[in-house]
């Protein structure tokens, strides 16, 4: 007698993924990302796209993405361990807190949350499966960090055979080297097997709470893009957790970012691995900041077309200037990008070979750094 299992997928949860063209705005800053399509899934009318007419057209936010990259604190993030190393643009190393930006999406939107972190040993894995199947049942994705790929967010949208499969969207779920064991379902869904071992924790999203004004979100906003900017370290605590350590934020990162780059011994013509390796880091910060300072001068714009905003008339001008700074990093990042061959020049990494082209690179991210600061001075201005 065969036993019959369990299953229950949510069926339309939004895709989220890498751009990859198309008529969606790039939505490459994962936790935004998820959690713009878990608003949108779960029906929020507060919340929309001005470029998607038939999403919410009375909503009060009128770029949802925008509008979580400008909250969370990715908008004015940037972040550069010693040495080459790819979890550079994790936003967990935004803050001592690695929770900081879910918090404060959390504490915007006005949902309760728990955080379930995965500990070694007991019964982890089966408590895990509990959680995930009531919040699904209950008609709410879950947010589980890693399940394909680097530790990052990816929605679970269901499970079956009991729990033992998972399906939802992960960004990382195309990926080669991630792909390993992944089966997809007929929406696109991934589905995987064995999840446990690849998951580091889970975001259970519950009820509603009273969400703050829009007036004290800007505030906070703002205030919190000021500290991402300025804090030189995201733990300068000599005995926080290795990853931590020797680890630069806010304008430090630019810093450092351009004094690796001036190290020539790191970039041997000859070692196309090494070339190639350094050349994804650099690459990797070089979208941090196009992506979050772009999308976070669209943040600025919307936050003086609010009437409630709660911030003066002079700090309006103050703002305009910020949002212009932020959207004229966003334009030297496309000239880093053209100094190595265009955004999609497969041959890019070789340009780090060249001595001077790297030291061209070293001027404009030293620019880009500059108009940082100067935008988290109009911010700070706009607060007074």
């Amino acid at each position: 007698m065969i036993k019959e299992t369990t299953r229950r997928v949510l069926e339309g949860v939004p895709r989220v993924n890498f751009y990859q063209g198309g008529p969606r705005c790039p939505e490459d800053i994962i936790l935004p990302s998820v959690m713009r399509a878990w608003l949108e899934f779960v029906g929020d009318q507060d919340y929309g796209c001005r470029y998607c007419l038939a999403q919410n057209p009375n909503c009060k936010i009128f770029c949802t993405y925008a509008f979580l990259v400008g909250v969370s604190g990715a908008a004015a993030f940037l972040s550069w361990k010693e040495g080459w190393h790819g979890d550079n643009i994790a936003l967990f190393y935004m803050s001592a807190d690695p929770l900081a930006p879910e918090r404060r999406i959390f504490e915007t939107i006005g949902c309760e949350y728990e955080y379930l972190p995965k500990t070694a040993g007991g019964d982890g894995e089966a408590h895990f499966r509990q959680r995930i199947i009531e919040r699904i049942d209950a008609g709410r994705p879950v947010i589980g960090y890693g399940i394909i790929g680097p530790p990052e967010p990816a929605l679970i949208t269901g499970y079956d055979e009991d729990g033992d499969v998972l399906t939802g969207w992960s960004f990382f779920q195309e990926f080669p080297e991630f792909k390993g064991g992944v089966t997809f379902e007929p929406s696109g869904y991934f589905r995987k097997r064995d999840w446990f071992k690849d998951t580091g924790g889970l975001m259970l999203i519950g009820e509603r709470t009273t969400r703050p004004s829009l007036g004290e979100t800007y505030r906070r906003a703002l205030s919190w893009l000021v500290t991402v900017t300025r804090r030189p370290l995201s733990n300068p605590d000599p005995q926080a957790s290795e990853p931590y350590r020797d680890r630069h934020t806010g304008l430090a990162a630019y810093e450092a970012w351009a004094e690796h780059l001036l190290r020539d011994e790191a970039f041997p013509a000859d070692d196309e691995a090494t070339l190639r390796a350094r050349y994804t880091v650099h690459n990797d910060a070089v979208g941090t900041v196009a992506e979050g300072r772009w999308y976070g001068s669209q943040f600025l714009l919307e936050t003086t077309n609010v009437v409630d905003n709660g911030l003066s008339q002079k700090a309006m001008e103050d703002l305009l200037h910020a949002a212009a700074l932020y959207a004229g990093e966003h334009t030297l990042m496309w000239r880093l990008w053209d100094l190595a061959g265009g955004i999609s020049n497969p041959e890019a990494y070789r340009t780090l070979a060249d001595p001077a082209l790297r030291r061209e690179m070293v001027e404009v991210i030293r620019q880009a750094r500059d108009k940082d600061a100067q935008a988290a001075d109009h911010l700070e201005r706009a607060l007074q």
